[in-house]
């Protein structure tokens, strides 16, 4: 596992009420560079245990003196929106992890389709500022609440112009008009929550786009469950996950967890065996034939008294 980087929080914005945005700048040193549609973990210390969030960084890829992230805060949080919002000041020290990539656009694209729903906006604030430094031709289409969940909506129309689509909640979209008779090279890329994430999916595939040509991300946060013993078949260690604590957070904790870059189930680099026990199955990366064998302990999580895992 990487070192964690230190950073100082320069400033603090609140973008809606929903919507804080964080500029972090090096304690010491420099900061390593970027590329559009990466995203850091931020360490947040919540009293006995440590959640490692995940964020996109939203500032220029050609500037990496500082990186900027946006924070939802989050109704069912288990602490950590509500510590960068309520806790985190100007002058406060955090720490990080280096930023990693899941989410790229692709070079070759002939036109860039971006489609974001709220809070999924923010991996596209850097695609286009490097997607229009090139000239590429792309085209976002945004989804929000008005007030709240619109972060950037003022500067994304002074920057797009008509290439800018907005869609207000209650507002009508018919996500085939928008993927229907597209030139032949269009990649589509979706961020936000995951009833549209699935239907962008869903309309592209029932359209004939090719899977190599849908892109997607998503930050879920391990959602709670019921407490559960875990044992270690290798060492022999026996660890106990409280309701409110994920899987992965736990192997943390005893100092065993394998690496992880998204902790939202798809990107697979938590992927552990599992030799016993019942599993309630929460990624999006793993097949159902492979969900026999391994689970991503970053979201999924034992549904009954003890699970084995091979560690």
């Amino acid at each position: 596992m990487s070192t964690p980087l230190q950073v100082r929080v320069s400033t603090a914005r609140l973008l809606t009420p929903l919507v804080r945005e964080l500029t972090l700048v090096p304690c010491t040193g420099s900061l390593p560079g970027f590329s559009s549609g990466s995203h850091i973990q931020v360490h947040l210390p919540l009293g006995e245990r440590t959640l490692r969030n995940a964020y996109s960084l939203t500032g220029d890829p050609a500037d990496s003196h500082q990186y900027r992230i946006a924070v939802r805060l989050q109704q069912a949080s288990r602490g950590g929106s509500r510590y960068l919002h309520q806790q985190v000041a100007v002058g406060d020290t955090l720490a990080i992890s280096p930023p990693a990539n899941l989410f790229a656009p692709r070079s070759t694209a002939r036109l860039h389709i971006l489609i974001a729903g709220g809070i999924g906006i923010t991996p596209f604030m850097a695609y286009l500022k490097a997607l229009q430094r090139q000239q590429a031709n792309v085209e976002l289409h945004y989804f929000y609440r008005p007030g709240l969940t619109d972060a950037y909506l003022d500067e994304l129309q002074e920057r797009l112009g008509p290439r800018l689509h907005r869609y207000a909640a209650g507002t009508p979209c018919d996500l085939a008009a928008i993927l229907r008779e597209r030139p032949l090279g269009s990649h589509v890329y979706t961020c936000g929550p995951q009833r549209l994430l699935d239907a962008v999916r869903d309309t592209a595939s029932t359209l004939g786009w090719p899977a190599s040509r849908v892109h997607w991300e998503a930050f879920s946060a391990a959602r709670p469950g019921q407490p559960f013993e875990l044992e270690l078949a290798r060492s022999g260690q026996r660890l106990q996950v409280s309701a409110g604590q994920s899987l992965l957070e736990a192997l943390e904790a005893a100092g065993v967890a394998p690496p992880s870059l998204c902790r939202g189930g798809v990107c697979g680099q938590c992927m552990t065996r599992h030799l016993h026990g019942e599993i309630e199955h929460r990624d999006h990366f793993l097949s159902r034939a492979e969900q026999a064998e391994f689970l991503m302990p970053c979201v999924s999580r034992g549904c009954g008294p003890r699970v084995l895992l091979d560690l």
